[in-house]
């Protein structure tokens, strides 16, 4: 990905609260249960590769004392389709490691697509 099209959000955690995303420690209990998640299936030398980089990785400031939570950590993340200024898709992760089915994002992401190029073709065409 190009590194304009990026956005990093700082320690504030601003963006991920102006889009709605909240802490999972915050979130209903019972909706919490509903949500069905399982470990990816990974071999014994993936993960230890993924336990090797985890704490790389992870959002700890450095000011951090040991045995605290990073605040990082309790935060939950979505998943966008953004098209242009539009919003084609959002999903809001109920607690970490909850996500959407990737391929109806993937599915969502090449319909836009699709459809930028079809409007361009067809010339401006106004949308409500």
């Amino acid at each position: 990905m190009d590194k304009e099209q990026m956005f990093v959000d700082d320690y504030s955690f601003d963006a991920y609260k102006a889009v709605g995303f909240g802490r999972f420690d915050e979130v209903d209990k019972e909706a919490a249960k509903q949500v069905k998640m399982s470990a990816p299936e990974l071999g014994f030398g993936e993960w230890m590769s993924y336990f090797s980089i985890v704490g790389k990785i992870s959002p700890i400031p450095k000011d951090m004392k040991f045995g605290e939570v990073p605040e990082g950590v309790l935060r939950t993340g979505g998943t966008f389709v953004v098209q242009g200024n539009d919003v084609r898709y959002q999903w809001t992760d109920t607690v970490p490691g909850n996500h959407p089915v990737i391929e109806d994002v993937l599915k969502i992401a090449k319909d836009a697509r699709q459809n930028k190029k079809e409007n361009k073709l067809l010339g401006n065409i106004g949308w409500l």
